[in-house]
C-alpha cells in the first residue's frame, strides 16, 4: 500500500508539470499573446496551409497549441492513464529546449519539468503499451 506522503509527492509532481502547461497559454490570453509567440521556430511562423485563405495567423497557431497545452495539463491533473500525457509533456518540453537553444538562460528550467514529466510517464508505464 502507497503511503500518504508518496501520495502527496505524487500529487505535487502532477500539480507542478500540469502548472507549466496551463500558465503558458493562460498568459497568452490574459496577457501578452506575443511574448509567447517568440518560443515558436520561426518556420512555423505563419505556417502555410492548403486553404483559401492561405496562412495560419500567427495567434490562432499559439491558441491552437495552447489548446493542446490545457489538455496536456489536465489530463495528468486528472491522475487517469497518464502516461501518454506525460510522456507527449516531455517531449514538447524537449522540442521547446531544442528549438529554443539560443534562449538557454530562459528555457533551461523546461529540462527540468521535463525530467518530472518523463517521471510521471515511468511512474505510470503501462502494463501493455497502447496501440
Amino acid at each position: 500500500m502507497i503511503d500518504n506522503r508518496a501520495r502527496t509527492a505524487y500529487l505535487f509532481l502532477r500539480v507542478g508539470v500540469a502548472f507549466a502547461f496551463l500558465y503558458p497559454p493562460l498568459s497568452a490570453i490574459f496577457g501578452d499573446p506575443y511574448t509567447w509567440l517568440g518560443y515558436f521556430p520561426q518556420s512555423v511562423r505563419g505556417l502555410a496551409l492548403s486553404l483559401s485563405n492561405g496562412f495560419v495567423d500567427d495567434l490562432l497557431l499559439l491558441h491552437a497549441f495552447g489548446v493542446v497545452e490545457i489538455l496536456i495539463a489536465l489530463w495528468i491533473l486528472s491522475g487517469y492513464k497518464i502516461f501518454l500525457p506525460a510522456l507527449g509533456a516531455t517531449v514538447l518540453l524537449l522540442a521547446i529546449v531544442v528549438f529554443n537553444f539560443s534562449q538557454m538562460d530562459v528555457v533551461f528550467r523546461d529540462l527540468s519539468i521535463a525530467a518530472a514529466a518523463l517521471s510521471l510517464a515511468l511512474i505510470n508505464w503501462p502494463r501493455t503499451l497502447p496501440v
